[in-house]
C-alpha cells in the first residue's frame, strides 16, 4: 500500500513539471496571442488578403467592404444569437458565468486527452476558443487547446460569440455572417427578420447548409428545418411564440 502510495505521488510530482514544460513549450511555437489586438491583427492579414485577391479579378465592383473590422457583439441581432447559442447546445449561455479556475483546466485537460470535454456551457467556450484558434491556422490538439487557454484568457462570452461569427468561411471572399447574410439574401445582417434569420442559422454551424441556401435546393424542406429552428426558438423561451409562428408564416427568403 505504501509503495503504491509513492508511486501515485511520485507520478503527481511527475506530471506537476511535464504538464506545465509542455504547455510553455507549445505556446512558444504559437503566433502571438497575448491581446485581441493580437488576434485582430492576424485575421485582417488573411482575410482581407483573400478579399483583395478576389476583387482583383472582378469586373463589377463588389459592395462589400474588404477591411475586417474588430468584430462587435452589440451589432449582432439578438434573435441571430438566441439561434446561434441554442444549436451549440449552450441555450443558458448568457445565464451563466463565465467558466475559469480548476473548472476550465480540467475541460481543456479532459479534451486534450480524451477528446471530449465535459458537458456544461464552459464547453461551449471551448469549442468557440478552439473554432478561433483554427481560424489563425494553429493545428493539432495540443496547440489548439494551449491557444484556446490564451483566448479564452482575454476574450469574454460575449467577444468569443463575436469572433466565432465573424470569421467563419462559407466560399472564397466570402467571410463571417454579415457577408453571408448579404450574399445569401441581398441585405445586411441588421436588416434580416426572424424569418430570414433562422433560415441564415441553418447555413451556420452546426448545419452548414450555406450552399443549400445560396441555390435554393429543396426548398419545401429548407422551409420545414425553419420552422422547425423556430418553433424550438419559442419551446426554449428565447422568442415569442407569436413572433415565432408569423415568422413561420413567411415564404423562404431563398424563393423570393
Amino acid at each position: 500500500m505504501k509503495s503504491l502510495l509513492w508511486i501515485v505521488l511520485f507520478l503527481l510530482g511527475l506530471a506537476g513539471v511535464v504538464i506545465p514544460l509542455t504547455y510553455l513549450y507549445t505556446a512558444s511555437k504559437l503566433p502571438q496571442l497575448e491581446s485581441e489586438f493580437d488576434v485582430e491583427k492576424l485575421l485582417k492579414h488573411s482575410i482581407e488578403g483573400e478579399r483583395m485577391s478576389l476583387r482583383a479579378g472582378q469586373s463589377e465592383k463588389n459592395p462589400r467592404p474588404i477591411t475586417f473590422n474588430r468584430p462587435d457583439f452589440s451589432r449582432l441581432p439578438k434573435d441571430l444569437v438566441a439561434l446561434y447559442i441554442r444549436h451549440m447546445e449552450c441555450p443558458r449561455y448568457f445565464q451563466t458565468p463565465r467558466e475559469d479556475g480548476p473548472a476550465w483546466a480540467w475541460r481543456l485537460f479532459v479534451g486534450a486527452t480524451v477528446g471530449t470535454a465535459p458537458p456544461g456551457d464552459g464547453a461551449c467556450e471551448r469549442l468557440l476558443a478552439m473554432r478561433i484558434a483554427q481560424t489563425l491556422g494553429i493545428k493539432g490538439t495540443l496547440a489548439l487547446t494551449v491557444a484556446a487557454h490564451r483566448l479564452h484568457s482575454f476574450m469574454q462570452k460575449d467577444q468569443l460569440i463575436a469572433y466565432d461569427l465573424a470569421i467563419q468561411y462559407y466560399e472564397r471572399g466570402v467571410v463571417g455572417v454579415e457577408d453571408a447574410a448579404f450574399t445569401l439574401f441581398k441585405k445586411e445582417l441588421s436588416e434580416l427578420k426572424l424569418a430570414e434569420l433562422a433560415e441564415l442559422q441553418l447555413a451556420l454551424p452546426p448545419f452548414y447548409k450555406y450552399w443549400e441556401i445560396r441555390h435554393c435546393k429543396n426548398p419545401t424542406v429548407l422551409r420545414q428545418e425553419r420552422d422547425m429552428l423556430l418553433e424550438d426558438l419559442a419551446g426554449w423561451k428565447l422568442v415569442s411564440e407569436a413572433n415565432a409562428r408569423s415568422s413561420m408564416a413567411e415564404r423562404l427568403a431563398c424563393l423570393e
